[in-house]
């Protein structure tokens, strides 16, 4: 298993937090998927077949791109 903390700027409400932890669950191989308003961050736990740039991807399509550090 791999993870990642990661900043979305766009996170502004739990209908945000919602998208994000609904879209990026659906991606087979995500084990878990965290997120929060308040701190605007993004915890992922996934395994194959799933890659952190499909996960990217994504976030990316739905409009909540990560900002990596």
């Amino acid at each position: 298993m791999e993870q990642k903390t990661f900043t979305v700027p766009a996170i502004g409400c739990d209908g945000c937090v919602r998208a994000i932890e609904n879209e990026v669950s659906d991606i087979a191989g995500v084990a878990s998927v965290k997120a929060a308003v308040d701190t605007k961050q993004v915890v992922v736990e996934w395994g194959d077949p799933a890659s952190w740039e499909q996960i990217k991807a994504t976030l990316v399509e739905i409009e909540y791109p990560p900002q990596e550090a």
